[in-house]
């Protein structure tokens, strides 16, 4: 393949990957591995790129999260710690793991998140009437404007005695299969410790970085990462990462919700006949 057109083509993906991984708290990597896998790339390798990415997607839009004050950085900060340790158990599972598992894993992981998004949506989100002693000592309540609706969102979070333990699932899988955690870690933000989507979303974003480079330490080391093909992507979804956080901001959380289950059900089946049929 030509290097320009190569160049060109990683680009635009990782753009896409960028923007989606910043609206939907994903990390891109559920857009990255499935794309990069079509143009030809080893699954293993693809996960490895997805991974060093990841970084990137978290540093182009977490700032800015910040900066509006959506991002809650004391859940933040209580997770990473669980995230780190599952990123590393997972992607040393991943060395020793038949492509072809990988596939279904990776797009089975992906449907069951969007199944269980979707029944979440229906019922609608019921804010929690009281926080448990744990959640209160670490001080998990916040507010942030919200744009979109122009008014005042307080929370509070709740029940981070199991936040952390699904964390360290989370992590893993994202280790395992280069998505970040972000799909998972948006599910338990929301369904386990009661936070709004544009929180579960941002905070997700303040995370997946420093989950991502524990997972990208096994990675490298196993020579799985290539600075040519990372360049590319490195860029894109940076670029992408601008402006999904840009449009996040500017959004309902319906709409915010809808575009993550519709991008788990497009690529997690794809997954799945992909590896059904021998990748």
């Amino acid at each position: 393949m030509d290097l320009t057109i190569s160049f060109g083509a990683l680009f635009l993906i990782a753009v896409f990957a960028g923007l989606v991984g910043a609206m939907t708290g994903m990390g891109g990597g559920v857009v990255l591995v499935p794309a990069l896998t079509l143009l030809g790339l080893d699954i293993k390798h693809a996960i490895a790129i997805s991974m060093v990415s990841v970084t990137a997607t978290s540093s182009g839009a977490a700032a800015a999260y910040v900066r509006d004050r959506i991002t809650n950085l004391k859940v933040g900060m209580f997770l990473e710690m669980f995230t780190i340790v599952g990123a590393w158990a997972g992607a040393t599972m991943t060395l020793a793991s038949a492509q072809h598992v990988l596939f279904i894993v990776f797009g089975l992981v992906l449907l069951a998140s969007c199944a269980t998004m979707f029944v979440r949506h229906r019922g609608g989100r019921t804010p929690a009437a009281h926080q448990d002693v744990f959640s209160r000592w670490l001080e998990l309540e916040g507010s942030y404007y919200d744009q979109a609706t122009r008014e005042t969102i307080h929370y509070q979070g709740v029940r981070a005695y199991l936040g952390g333990p699904a964390m360290l699932g989370a992590g893993l899988i994202a280790g395992l299969l280069g998505i970040g955690a972000g799909a998972l870690k948006v599910l338990i933000f929301d369904q386990v410790m009661g936070l709004p989507p544009k929180v579960s979303t941002t905070t997700s974003n303040l995370i997946i970085g420093v989950t991502a480079l524990a997972g990208t330490s096994v990675y490298l080391a196993a020579g799985l990462i290539d600075p040519g093909l990372v360049a590319p992507v490195m860029l894109g979804v940076i670029l992408g990462a601008v402006i999904g956080t840009w449009l996040l901001v500017r959004l309902s959380n319906q709409v915010v919700r809808t575009l993550f289950m519709a991008v788990l059900l497009v690529l997690g089946a794809e997954m799945v006949i992909r590896g059904i049929g021998g990748a």
